[in-house]
C-alpha cells in the first residue's frame, strides 16, 4: 500500500511539472536571453573570438626563443665509417646521436611587435563583432515578440466581433419573426458571420506562424506548446523623441558597435602596413647548438705488433667526450626580391585607404539610419494617435448603427459595413501601436538603451 501511495505521488508530481512546462509563457527578457545563449550565429561568432585569442597567443610566442631537440639511433652493417674514430671498419654496429638547437629573433624590423599589436586589435574586432551579432539578434527577437503580441490582440478583436455577430444573428431572427426586417437581412447577417469565422481562423493561423517564427529564432526544438505573455514590459515611452536627431547621432557615434568595428579594422590595416614596411629592414637572429654521439662498437687499440679489442666506453663517458657546441649570430639584409616587399607595402597602403573610406561610409550610414529611425518613430506615433481618433469615431458610428439595426431602421448590409469599418479601425490601432513600440526601441537602440536591462 505504501508503494502504491509513493507511485501516486510521483505521477502527480510529474503531471504537475508537465502542466507547468506547458503553461509557461515567455517574457521578452527570457526570449532575448535564451536567444543570446543558443543562437547558432552567435555561437559561430564566439568561436571566432576564441580563434582570435589563439592568434594572440601565437603572436606573443614569437618573442620567445625556439628550442628543438633531436635524437637518432642507427644500425650500420658492413664496411662503414666509425663516427667516433673516423676509420673504415667492416662490422655491425649501433650508434646514438643527440642534439639541441636554440634560436631567437633579436631584431626583425619590429614585425613581431606589430604582429602582436595587430593580433590584439583583431581580438578586439572579434569581440565587437560578437556584440554586434548579439544586438542584432536581440532586436530581431523583440520584433518577432511584438509580432506575436499583435497577432494575439488581433485574434481577440476578431473573436469579440464574432461573438457580437452571433448575437446580432439571433436578434435578426427575432426581428424577422416579428416582421420588422426582411428575411434577406438574416441571410446577410449569416454571410457576415461566416466571414467573421473565416477571419478568426486566419488570425489564429497568423498567430501560430508568428509563434513558430519566434521559436525558430530562439532555436527551440520543441515549440508546439511555446507561448509568450499577453502583456509586454516594453513601455510606450516618448521621452526619446524629446532628444534631437543630432543629439542621438552624436551619442550613437560614441557607442555604436559598427563604428567601433570599422575603426578597429582601420587600425588593423595600419598595423599591416607597418608589418609590410618592416620587411625592408635587416633581421638579426642568435642561435646556439649542442650535439653529441655514442658508439656501441668495440674499440681497437694497437699494442706492439698486435691489435687489441676493448669494450666500448661507457655511455655517459662518450656523451661527455663527444659533445660539441656551436653558437653565433645571423644577419640577413634584404637587397632585392622582385619588388615583392614594395608591392606588399603598396597593397597595404591601398587597404588603409579602403578602411578609411569604409569608416567614413559607416558614419554616413549611421547618420542616415538615426535620422530615418527618428522620422519613423515620429510618424509611427502620429499614425497611432490618428488611428485611436479614428477608432473612437468608428466606435460611435457602430454604436449608432447597432441602435438603428436593433429597431429595424438599418438593413444588415449597412450594419455589416459599419462593423467591418470598426474591426479595421481596431486592427489599425493595434498595428500602429506595436509598430510605434518597435520604432521607439530602434531609436533607443541607437541612443544606447538596451533592448532588455541586464
Amino acid at each position: 500500500m505504501r508503494n502504491n501511495n509513493c507511485l501516486i505521488y510521483i505521477v502527480i508530481l510529474l503531471f504537475g511539472l508537465s502542466i507547468q512546462a506547458q503553461s509557461k509563457k515567455w517574457t521578452l527578457e527570457e526570449c532575448v536571453k535564451y536567444a543570446l545563449s543558443n543562437n547558432i550565429t552567435i555561437k559561430q561568432s564566439e568561436l571566432d573570438t576564441k580563434a582570435a585569442i589563439i592568434d594572440t597567443k601565437s603572436a606573443l610566442g614569437k618573442f620567445l626563443p625556439s628550442l628543438n631537440a633531436s635524437t637518432s639511433h642507427s644500425w650500420n652493417i658492413g664496411l662503414n665509417q666509425d663516427i667516433t674514430t673516423g676509420l673504415l671498419r667492416n662490422q655491425t654496429n649501433q650508434y646514438t646521436s643527440a642534439g639541441a638547437n636554440v634560436g631567437i629573433d633579436i631584431y626583425k624590423g619590429l614585425q613581431n611587435q606589430n604582429n602582436l599589436r595587430k593580433a590584439n586589435l583583431a581580438l578586439v574586432a572579434s569581440k565587437y563583432q560578437l556584440l554586434k551579432m548579439q544586438e542584432d539578434v536581440a532586436l530581431n527577437v523583440a520584433n518577432a515578440f511584438l509580432q506575436v503580441l499583435f497577432n494575439k490582440e488581433n485574434l481577440k478583436v476578431q473573436r469579440e466581433q464574432l461573438a457580437i455577430n452571433e448575437k446580432q444573428l439571433a436578434r435578426s431572427i427575432e426581428l424577422v419573426n416579428a416582421g420588422s426586417i426582411p428575411r434577406g437581412d438574416v441571410l446577410d447577417t449569416k454571410a457576415n458571420l461566416a466571414q467573421n469565422q473565416q477571419n478568426v481562423v486566419m488570425a489564429e493561423n497568423r498567430l501560430l506562424i508568428s509563434k513558430l517564427s519566434l521559436a525558430q529564432l530562439l532555436q527551440l526544438k520543441e515549440f508546439e506548446e511555446f507561448d509568450v505573455i499577453d502583456a509586454t514590459e516594453i513601455k510606450e515611452d516618448v521621452s526619446i523623441l524629446s532628444q534631437s536627431p543630432n543629439t542621438i547621432f552624436e551619442k550613437s557615434k560614441m557607442i555604436r558597435t559598427e563604428l567601433k568595428i570599422a575603426q578597429t579594422n582601420l587600425e588593423i590595416a595600419q598595423k599591416n602596413l607597418q608589418i609590410a614596411k618592416g620587411s625592408f629592414q635587416p633581421t638579426l637572429q642568435g642561435y646556439y647548438g649542442f650535439n653529441t654521439r655514442i658508439s656501441y662498437a668495440d674499440v681497437a687499440t694497437i699494442s706492439g705488433n698486435s691489435i687489441l679489442m676493448q669494450p666500448a666506453p661507457k655511455f655517459w663517458n662518450q656523451f661527455n667526450n663527444n659533445k660539441g657546441q656551436n653558437f653565433g649570430f645571423q644577419l640577413s639584409v634584404p637587397v632585392f626580391n622582385g619588388f615583392a616587399t614594395k608591392n606588399n607595402v603598396e597593397r597595404s597602403k591601398v587597404n588603409v585607404e579602403k578602411s578609411k573610406i569604409a569608416l567614413e561610409q559607416q558614419e554616413l550610414d549611421l547618420q542616415r539610419n538615426v535620422l530615418t529611425a527618428f522620422t519613423d518613430a515620429q510618424g509611427a506615433l502620429k499614425a497611432n494617435e490618428s488611428a485611436i481618433i479614428a477608432l473612437e469615431a468608428r466606435q460611435e458610428a457602430f454604436n449608432y448603427a447597432k441602435e438603428k439595426f436593433a429597431v429595424g431602421l438599418m438593413n444588415a448590409f449597412d450594419f455589416t459595413q459599419a462593423q467591418t469599418l470598426l474591426v479595421n479601425a481596431q486592427s489599425e490601432v493595434l498595428r500602429t501601436k506595436y509598430d510605434y513600440i518597435f520604432k521607439i526601441k530602434i531609436l533607443e537602440f541607437y541612443f544606447g538603451i538596451p533592448i532588455i536591462k541586464n
